[in-house]
């Protein structure tokens, strides 16, 4: 199944990068402290003016940066030696600006809609191959089954700030998870519900990073 609606690109400049073909391979990073933590390579699905949507597939493979200071430690997943994506993939649904993405989960054996996960996050910034941003631990999730959503790691948020991660930003980061779950209580859905039933081509291979994919400067 398509995107439902459509699908724009310009060839122009947008930010520090370019817009992105459906197929492309887009990579998300996330950057700590000014340097580079995290990458994973994804597929685009759409790029337009108000929407930038991202695929990471099953089997797409985890870079963790050989070098730098890295002042909170290495990332957790290369900690606990996690290498690649496995699941059905996820989608990660972006608006420009906002502080974090929509997430679309599935699961079992029928690849049935599992819920939407809202991602708490640095706003994307594009980059000469893909995205920059930084996860903010603190998220919410919304169970297919569920009548409503729940918190997610507040207790792992608040060991997160001791280790100095989002160093005087925790009140924004906080606001930005309120915020979210106010409109969700008044009913809003600023995201379109048709994505629960989305499939990824099955002509699109697994992505990989880029040689060099860490020697880009971190956007700003």
């Amino acid at each position: 199944m398509e995107r439902p609606g459509r699908v724009e690109r310009d060839g122009g400049r947008v930010g520090e990068g370019h817009r992105f073909a459906p197929g492309d391979v887009v990579v998300r990073r996330e950057i700590l402290h000014g340097e580079t933590w995290f990458a994973c390579p994804t597929v685009c699905v759409e790029d337009s003016p108000d929407l930038l949507v991202l695929y990471l597939p099953p089997g797409a493979q985890f870079g963790f940066p050989e070098t730098g200071r890295f002042p909170c430690g290495r990332h957790p997943w290369q900690v606990a030696g996690h290498r690649a994506w496995s699941g059905h993939g996820k989608l990660m649904l972006h608006r420009p600006g906002e502080a974090h993405s929509v997430d679309v989960f599935w699961a079992g054996p029928e690849r049935a809609f599992a819920g939407w996960y809202f991602n708490l996050q640095d706003p994307f910034r594009r980059t000469p191959i893909g995205v920059d941003t930084l996860d903010h631990e603190l998220d919410l999730w919304w169970p297919a089954d569920a009548d409503r959503y729940v918190w997610k790691d507040v207790e792992m948020f608040a060991q997160r700030l001791e280790e100095g991660r989002y160093p005087g930003r925790a009140d924004a980061i906080r606001a930005e998870g309120d915020r979210i779950a106010a409109l969700l209580d008044a009913g809003e859905r600023w995201w379109d519900e048709a994505w629960a039933s989305w499939r990824p081509d099955p002509a699109w291979p697994v992505p990989a990073l880029p040689a060099g994919w860490d020697a880009v400067p971190p956007s700003r």
